[in-house]
């Protein structure tokens, strides 16, 4: 088990010996006495100043604190974060004893605390990647090259609710769903739709998609081979992370064992065919969104992580020849500087993870690289307007911890997706923060707060207690047959419910400062001759392509299921054959069974 245990930075003679001497007609005694921390090691208070700090800060407490809390008394009994950890009044090093080249290090170096880059935002900004979709590929073409025109940095795909669970626009149950909450992706036909005029070696493309994330994933490879671009050199991330599927969203193709071989098989041939490729990204997002708490979203988000390195070390990979392209993916959620505090503390963890549980030995490999995107379950319906100020405040916390890639969710996302303009002004948030605010000119400002260095601490302390209850339980899939996050989740849901309706949590329009009338604003309406439109070019494709390479192909992927030849060559093979989706899925399904989730109660 990886885990840190601060210590005090050391005390020597010499130590003593740099303390300025006291002024004349002074005395010392009592006083904070400070160190070079043994020669830059442990910067910080010797033993004896921070035993007298602590008094300092007692006295402190006893006397003005106690004085002016007569005169105004504490908003609330008890002060936490969003996530319900007690918040002390004050910070101070006898809080956050650091020792610096163990716990904080240089940006770009060990343990990356302070950032994955040597430079960070003063070398690159980081990838402005707005998530959309919807209707059909022409549609979602168009608002990629308008986001493109508009200062994007990156791609960010949505599928509808059929493609996110392998489904064709044809199916019975995508009825009412084709185009409605994402965009609809059938075939290689629709991929090439989809990124027509985007040149694949040029721009990253993410793609949020789990279950079926291989079948997405061989379409747009396909897609690269048919234009002649060098697998080595398109760029982009798949999501393709099945468990925090079975913990959270509950979008999946198989059960977990199967799907866990599916994502070894796409790492694996990722790394070896595809290097500029993510083959996961391991998501926290949508475990935060399901309702846990930030330590239960860092602890479960590196737990699914450290059970994906396990699969391919099993398989006989080396952790260096695959680690590198392992992604993250965060929620930034309403409270500030735990936000920032769970970035800092996920790298670190990370780090150490690779470096002392699994033997990494390049820098590479322990750096954990992230999107994150603005807190959607923060999202109000009432008062809508208000969401722009929460979003600009996550976005910040996003950018003052440290991510790679950042999506700013949009003002009008709890009725429908979003419109042109509000979708501008969340990728104009971005822009502001960038190049108006001043944050991305210097590397981690908030390094050495005393409050953050704490709450990074805090949060790492209790990550670390799930993961060893998990560890304990033999590793993630087995906590997850057992039903064990899906139940921590809902409690931290549940206890957060109960303090917004007892008023103990305000939100600005819901339960305190509640409008008399609320404004509409424009919405994005879905025209449901999507549905007919996607099924009609489907028909056509089927129509045209060769039925017997079709049926030859899905042979294949069939073989291969059954035995253990990697997935992906055979997928690639019937995606460029105009397979469908579901057609490929559906052969998935029968070789490697389906999944219904346990009762709980």
């Amino acid at each position: 088990m990886a885990q840190r245990q601060p210590t005090p930075p050391p005390q020597t003679d010499a130590d003593r010996a740099l303390r300025p001497p006291a002024h004349e007609g002074e005395s010392d005694a009592g006083a904070p006495r400070t160190t070079n921390g043994g020669g830059g090691d442990g910067l910080g208070l010797d033993q004896d100043g921070l035993a007298a700090l602590r008094r300092a800060v007692a006295a402190w407490r006893e006397g003005p604190v106690a004085e002016a809390s007569a005169r105004f008394p504490p908003r609330s009994e008890r002060f936490t974060t969003w996530s319900g950890v007690d918040v002390p009044d004050l910070a101070t090093p006898a809080d956050a004893p650091v020792d610096y080249a163990a716990e904080l290090g240089l940006p770009g170096e060990y343990p990356f605390t302070r950032g994955v880059q040597p430079t960070m935002y003063r070398g690159k900004l980081w990838t402005m990647r707005m998530f959309a979709g919807f209707g059909t590929p022409e549609q979602t073409n168009a608002r990629f090259k308008y986001l493109l025109a508009e200062g994007q940095t990156g791609l960010s795909t949505a599928f509808d609710f059929p493609t996110l669970m392998g489904y064709d626009s044809d199916s019975p149950r995508s009825l009412g769903e084709v185009g409605m909450c994402g965009v609809a992706v059938d075939t290689l036909r629709d991929m090439e739709v989809l990124f027509d005029g985007i040149p694949l070696d040029q721009v990253t493309t993410s793609m949020t998609i789990n279950g079926p994330a291989v079948v997405l994933l061989a379409f747009y490879i396909a897609l690269a081979d048919k234009r002649g671009i060098p697998r080595k050199r398109i760029g982009g991330t798949v999501q393709n992370d099945c468990l925090k599927e079975f913990i959270a969203q509950h979008a999946w193709l198989v059960p977990p064992r199967p799907a866990m071989r599916v994502v070894t098989d796409m790492i694996e041939f990722c790394a070896r065919e595809v290097p500029r490729w993510n083959s996961v990204s391991i998501s926290g997002y949508h475990i935060r969104e399901a309702g846990s708490t930030a330590a239960q979203e860092l602890a479960f988000t590196l737990a699914d992580g450290l059970a994906y390195v396990e699969s391919c070390i099993e398989r006989g990979l080396d952790v260096d020849a695959f680690a590198p392209r392992l992604s993250f993916f965060f929620d930034v959620h309403n409270d500030f500087f735990e936000e920032i505090a769970k970035l800092r503390a996920a790298r670190r963890m990370w780090a150490r993870f690779l470096k002392e549980r699994y033997g990494a030995k390049k820098a590479e490999s322990m750096k954990l690289r992230t999107h994150a995107q603005t807190a959607g379950v923060s999202l109000t319906a009432q008062q809508p307007y208000n969401n722009v100020v929460r979003v600009s405040l996550q976005a910040l916390a996003a950018v003052l911890g440290g991510t790679q890639s950042l999506h700013t969710n949009s003002l009008d996302e709890t009725y429908a997706l979003p419109t042109e303009e509000s979708v501008t002004i969340a990728l104009r948030t971005q822009q502001i923060i960038a190049h108006e605010s001043g944050v991305a000119n210097t590397i981690d400002p908030l390094g050495g707060s005393y409050y953050v260095e704490w709450l990074t601490d805090r949060l790492e302390q209790e990550a670390l207690e799930y993961i060893r209850r998990i560890d304990e339980m033999g590793g993630m899939v087995t906590a997850i047959e057992k039903g064990y996050p899906q139940r921590e989740i809902a409690a931290s849901a549940y206890r957060f419910q109960r303090e917004l309706e007892s008023d103990e949590r305000i939100m600005v329009g819901v339960n305190r400062y509640a409008a008399a009338g609320e404004k509409t604003i424009p919405l994005l309406r879905i025209d449901e001759e999507v549905q007919r439109v996607q099924c009609q070019n489907l028909a056509r494709v089927k129509a045209q392509r060769d039925q017997d390479r079709v049926r030859s192909a899905l042979a294949e992927v069939r073989n291969s299921a059954r035995g253990r030849d990697n997935l992906m060559p055979p997928i690639i093979a019937a995606a460029s054959a105009y397979a469908t989706e579901q057609e490929i899925c559906d052969v998935l399904r029968e070789v490697m069974g389906t999944y219904s989730d346990p009762a709980e109660f």
